[in-house]
């Protein structure tokens, strides 16, 4: 089932997420809707709290850069209970966006290489370093989990330049081509 994402405004978004235990309620299906809202939403990674749940849940699916990034073919995966334990100290700066903010899209410094603890599906604990395009990905997302967008990542000028957007993000007055659901006071 396509779930409607969370727009920038949502004080989900702004939640540090909490670990789950492996009989956290139909987890599985949850998974399973995530996956099935990236996709809908065009999207390369997708928090649980982009669909309103404060749970360390992600899903990254890079099938789609497959043509540039061979390594990425098939690639689906989720993460649970997340946790990035340290960051290289080589970056590189790339633009990024965001599902949960429709139309903005700025570049973002990030590690190149991350040391990463989760959880797969099945509850297996894995313990490592990851790089490339997934390494951006799962900071991104991984930072929707402490609470973070990527425009927290920016400069003060340019998130500046982009309040307009922001603005319009929080008070709904966007148009999404995927379910959304906007802050209301």
């Amino acid at each position: 089932m396509v779930l409607p994402v969370y727009l920038y405004g949502q004080p989900v978004l702004r939640e540090v997420a909490q670990d789950i235990n492996p009989d956290y309620p139909e987890l599985k299906k949850l998974i399973a809707d995530m996956f099935e809202t990236m996709d809908a939403s065009d999207g390369v990674g997708l928090a649980a709290p982009q669909v309103g749940l404060p749970i360390r849940v992600v899903v990254i699916g890079l099938d789609v850069m497959s043509e540039d990034f061979p390594e990425y073919k098939d690639f689906r995966k989720a993460y649970i209970n997340g946790h990035i334990l340290e960051f290289g100290e080589e970056t590189d700066t790339v633009e990024e966006g965001c599902l949960s903010l429709p139309g903005v899209h700025e570049s973002v410094k990030r590690s190149k290489k991350i040391h990463v603890k989760y959880m797969d599906e099945d509850f297996v604990e894995h313990d490592e370093w990851v790089d490339g395009y997934l390494a951006r990905v799962m900071q991104h997302e991984f930072d929707h989990l402490e609470g973070h967008v990527f425009v927290d990542r920016i400069s003060p000028l340019r998130r500046q330049m982009n309040k307009r957007k922001l603005t319009n993000i929080v008070e709904g007055k966007i148009r999404c081509a995927y379910r959304t659901k906007a802050y209301r006071k």
